[in-house]
């Protein structure tokens, strides 16, 4: 199903493993990187992978429209260790200088339209429905402040930061062996507590169930045009993974 296994061992880093690294082989290659968002782990991943990799396109789980703010948050923080707000999505724009930067993360029509639809072929309950759109005017609203702080940041000395930098019991000052401990443990302790919570299609298992049929289908339209490396959260990873095969499978891209 996925490209050559052996992908993670060019890397003497305990950081990169198959558990956030996924390469899938076809005429181009797509590799796709699981992060948590902020992890000092996850920023060096994507760091080291992306410089080993070098791109033809960088696609990022942000809405198209958030995309100019990450990009000013890379270029702000050049010439220091890590980027001061943006966390691995400037890390990794900083990382592919070369790269066709693409956000592929809702909202966008074609998102809206795939939800329309699902929900009322599903037939759910008109207050699920509402549920599902009252989450996404949340964020529909952050999309369009990062638009407009990219803006403000782009057209001034100030830089804007969009929400404050997750911190955890682990810094980039850490060894690679003890940042690589501190995220398995995180993700392990957030899929525990999600399967505890777990009793049946929900509101945000709509909406995530159709981000990922749309980031599917994005990523398959950039492959076609070169290599692609994609940084997701790491919860998307097996999902897309698992498509983009099935596509490949179906008489996509051919090995």
């Amino acid at each position: 199903m996925t490209g050559d296994p052996s992908f993670v061992d060019h890397f003497d880093d305990p950081r990169i493993t198959t558990q956030f690294c996924r390469q899938l082989s076809g005429e181009t290659d797509v590799t796709l990187l699981g992060v948590v968002h902020d992890h000092p782990a996850s920023i060096a991943r994507v760091e080291t992978v992306l410089e080993y990799l070098e791109p033809d396109t960088l696609a990022l789980e942000l809405p198209g429209a958030a995309v100019p703010l990450y990009r000013t948050y890379a270029r702000d923080s050049e010439g220091t260790p890590s980027p001061e707000f943006g966390g691995e999505m400037a890390a990794a724009i900083r990382a592919a200088p070369e790269a066709d930067v693409v956000g592929i993360d809702a909202p966008n029509w074609s998102f809206l339209r795939r939800l329309s639809t699902r929900l009322l072929a599903d037939r759910v309950p008109a207050s699920t429905a509402r549920r599902v759109f009252s989450s996404l005017s949340g964020a529909t609203r952050t999309a369009l402040t990062c638009r407009v702080a990219a803006t403000v940041s782009n057209a001034t000395s100030v830089t804007i930061a969009c929400g404050d930098p997750i911190e955890y019991a682990c810094s980039p000052d850490d060894s690679p062996a003890t940042q690589a401990e501190h995220e398995r443990r995180h993700v392990s302790g957030v899929k525990t507590l999600l399967q505890l919570q777990d009793d049946g299609p929900d509101a945000t298992t709509y909406r995530d169930e159709t981000r990922e049929s749309c980031m599917t289908d994005h990523l398959e339209s950039l492959r076609a045009e070169g290599s692609v490396v994609a940084v997701v959260g790491v919860d998307h990873l097996r999902a897309l993974e698992t498509a983009l095969a099935d596509s490949d499978s179906d008489g996509g891209s051919q090995r």
